[in-house]
């Protein structure tokens, strides 16, 4: 299995690399900008995405959204302010930093089971 990691903080990713290899994930993609990671996902598609909440000038999910508006991919995000997503989108799969390897193998879990509908309106905030 392949998985797209966006995400800046060097330390983060080697520690998503060695949850996901303890999930079953063999190769890896890592981006740390938003055009790089479309890119890459164009690429290869990967069998699951984890990404930051903000990437520099960036947004994480806005890039999510312009990947999975191809097809469906499981999505974790990976963010300090996981209560902000939480809040405008309650059906995503969310860790929040710092993080145990446990939380990010159940987010991981959750978002393998119930992967975001492709809609129009997946990644749009709820009111």
């Amino acid at each position: 299995m392949h998985a797209l990691i966006i995400e800046q903080d060097a330390w983060t990713v080697f520690t998503i690399e060695d949850v996901l290899r303890e999930c079953g994930y063999l190769s890896f993609h890592v981006a740390t900008a938003p055009e790089d990671a479309i890119e890459l996902a164009k690429a290869r598609r990967p069998d699951l995405i984890t990404s930051a909440l903000r990437l520099g000038s960036g947004s994480g999910i806005d890039t999510v959204r312009t990947i999975c508006g191809r097809g469906r991919i499981p999505v974790v995000f990976i963010t300090s302010t996981g209560w902000e997503l939480r809040e405008h989108y309650p059906d995503l799969a969310v860790v929040q930093k710092p993080f145990a390897a446990g939380d990010l193998k159940s987010a991981v879990e959750m978002a393998m089971t119930s992967p975001p509908p492709l809609t129009d309106g997946w990644l749009s905030p709820r009111e």
